[in-house]
């Protein structure tokens, strides 16, 4: 176990693995760009105020996730709200190249390495990573239930999304008994159950976080329906959330080629089915998908730039007179 610490712990091996990821993520981008250059850009004929305004939205959706993430650690060693933000931007750009799951890893790596409070454990994170998960499927259910009563074509589609909405009402009942349960005899006379008596967030914080995080999901069902209304392809509020929901309810398979590919192909299918043309339900899963992945670039660029502006003044400070 100590051997593998140090191995990991290498500056040779985190160099490696950092160019592994640039490079992945290069192939990625040349590969994406020669697609669009033989087929075109979705956005190209799209309306450039309904883009900028759904970019704007995307934009604090990540803000509300950020925040509700936030409220999940204690108030000692909680990360920066922009440091969470940049996390969630670098999980959806690495989806473009990697295995659904890894989008975590990404998350917690960015976490540990940008500046700020650095008290929060790896446990801690991935603690915290856990529940937002849960209160995504608990903020979903609202909106699945919304889609579930819409649908009209397949009596399949809308039992996936009752399915969808009952997994929601699960979570969030997971979520609010959480502190409960690490507290019940059997569980606390274990080391890991009372680790989780000390880490889980209360009630309180954790309704905060599900409503900030419900927000951040009603900003997205509002982006996409304006995107949809930007790409001209028949907008309904309904068909928005039919198509969230599905993008959302793929994320949560436990491996998947890419993330980013498997959300834009789940999207795309609930379009199909809602009675969208094959062409431009793909065109508008991938403007979506790609929408997003730009909005998350940017929270990455603005983060590194306030890295590099915090460690400049803390050499400053170091500096002698």
């Amino acid at each position: 176990m100590g051997r593998a610490r140090r191995i990991a712990g290498s500056r040779r091996v985190r160099i490696g693995l950092n160019a592994l990821f640039i490079s992945v993520a290069l192939a990625a981008a040349t590969l994406t760009a020669l697609h669009f250059a033989h087929s075109g850009w979705p956005l190209a004929n799209a309306d450039p105020l309904l883009v900028v305004a759904a970019g704007i939205l995307f934009l604090f959706a990540y803000a509300f996730k950020a925040w509700g993430w936030q409220r999940l650690f204690s108030e000692a060693e909680r990360p920066e709200a922009l440091t969470l933000a940049a996390a969630g931007g670098a999980a959806s750009v690495g989806g473009v190249a990697l295995p659904g799951r890894f989008d975590e890893v990404i998350r917690i790596s960015v976490v540990r390495r940008m500046p700020g409070k650095k008290t929060a454990g790896l446990g801690a994170i991935c603690l915290t990573l856990l529940v937002v998960g849960l209160l995504d499927s608990a903020a979903l259910t609202p909106m699945a239930t919304v889609a579930a009563a819409a649908s009209s074509h397949s009596g399949g589609v809308q039992v996936g999304f009752a399915l969808v909405a009952a997994a929601g009402v699960a979570a969030a009942l997971l979520v609010l008994f959480l502190p409960r349960i690490s507290r019940l005899n059997f569980v606390s006379r274990w080391k890991v159950g009372r680790w989780l008596q000390e880490h889980t967030a209360c009630r309180r914080s954790a309704s905060h976080a599900w409503f900030l995080i419900s927000i951040s999901w009603a900003l997205r069902g509002v982006a996409v329906f304006v995107l949809l209304h930007a790409l001209a392809v028949g907008a309904s509020f309904p068909l928005a959330l039919a198509f969230l929901c599905a993008s959302a309810a793929s994320a949560a398979l436990p491996i998947a080629p890419a993330g980013a590919a498997t959300q834009a192909g789940a999207g795309a299918a609930i379009l199909i089915i809602g009675g969208v043309p094959k062409g431009e339900a793909l065109a508008f899963a991938v403007a979506a998908q790609g929408l997003i992945i730009v909005v998350g670039a940017v929270l990455v660029a603005a983060a590194a730039v306030w890295a590099i502006a915090f460690q400049l003044r803390a050499r400053r400070a170091m500096a002698p007179a």
